[in-house]
């Protein structure tokens, strides 16, 4: 296959802003088809975004043969149902995060996946990062001695009513929208999976999201917290804690586009403080991704982020909501 064809299902923000020209112009593959249940917003975001095909229907799109692939940005709770639907229309499919609400109902992506022979995945950008792979490659090394905690903080402020963030039947709330991000980076560099977790939430009493949440997870071999709000100053960070320096992800999820990305490796003492700063190369995160999730298909290689890492991923986001409900540790193994 020499250029995969992408089609976009809906006219989302992070599509339209982000993902759309982060993917155009790149060899290897292109957009040529978008989908909105609106014929006219359709047409009007293809002709801004020089999108040849576009459709009044999510359907049609899935059914075109001449689209390889589909980028799948709708609302959360719209997630499985149309992830599955390109499934077994025999295309490729690149969910936005999370890709699910419920854990098993990944297991049914999985097993469409299987039977029709697709490749299909979460998209989680951080994980095509350089940013991150370089993150987890110092972790890994040693290079901070023997690790022992790790600490994330997400935060923004939208109190608007009508946005999809702030509407709790949709899948909205802090924890589904960026408690997955401090989730999955963990993961992703330590490598384990975590065995327990405990949890706060505070609920937005108008909107009955959850607002400010703050988590304690056991990995293994570390300790984790994390703490995310959609009602705060906006602010995101990571750090990995060792017994010899410490690892701090400056802008570890919303990396920029035009200017590098720093790593800064803290070597301790309080008085005369010593940061070595890593700056890796000017990327765009959504390029990266759509490179390896494309030449995955042409080469049958793993997708970025697979579906199995996406129902583990579930799986502990569901159990922050019990853990918080229940006010108790919740066992993950």
């Amino acid at each position: 296959m020499d250029k995969i064809r992408w089609g976009v299902l809906g006219a989302a923000k992070i599509a339209r802003e982000k993902v759309i020209p982060a993917m155009q112009g790149k060899e290897g593959f292109e957009i040529t088809a978008i989908a909105s249940r609106s014929f006219d917003k359709s047409k009007t975001t293809a002709e801004n975004l020089g999108i040849a095909k576009y459709y009044g229907s999510y359907e049609e799109l899935i059914q075109d043969p001449d689209i390889d692939a589909i980028y799948n940005p709708l609302p959360n709770d719209l997630h499985v149902s149309y992830s599955l639907q390109c499934i077994q229309a025999g295309k490729h499919v690149l969910c936005e995060k999370p890709l699910a609400l419920h854990a098993d109902e990944v297991q049914t992506l999985i097993h469409a996946r299987d039977k029709h022979g697709v490749k299909a995945g979460e998209a989680f950008m951080v994980a095509s990062n350089p940013q991150w792979k370089k993150a987890k490659s110092i972790v890994q090394s040693g290079e901070l001695g023997t690790l022992r905690a790790v600490q994330g903080f997400f935060s923004y402020y939208n109190r608007q009513r009508d946005n999809i963030r702030n509407i709790a039947e949709n899948g909205g709330g802090g924890v589904w929208d960026i408690g997955c991000y401090p989730v999955f980076t963990s993961r992703y560099v330590l490598g384990e999976e975590p065995t327990r977790l405990a949890a706060l939430l505070d609920v937005d009493p108008e909107f009955g999201t959850d607002r400010v949440g703050s988590v304690i997870m056991q990995y293994p071999s570390v300790q984790m917290t994390f703490t995310i709000s959609t009602q705060l100053v906006p602010y995101q960070r990571m750090f990995f804690y060792g017994e010899k320096k410490a690892l701090e992800v400056r802008i570890p999820f919303n990396a920029p586009i035009d200017q590098a990305n720093e790593l800064h490796l803290h070597h301790g003492d309080i008085v005369g403080h010593k940061v070595e700063i890593i700056q890796l190369p000017v990327s765009d995160q959504y390029t990266e991704q759509a490179v390896e999730f494309s030449r995955a298909i042409q080469q049958d290689l793993p997708v970025p982020v697979s579906l199995e890492s996406a129902y583990q991923n579930t799986r502990i986001l569901e159990a922050i909501f019990q853990a918080a409900k229940e006010e108790r540790w919740i066992n993950l193994t």
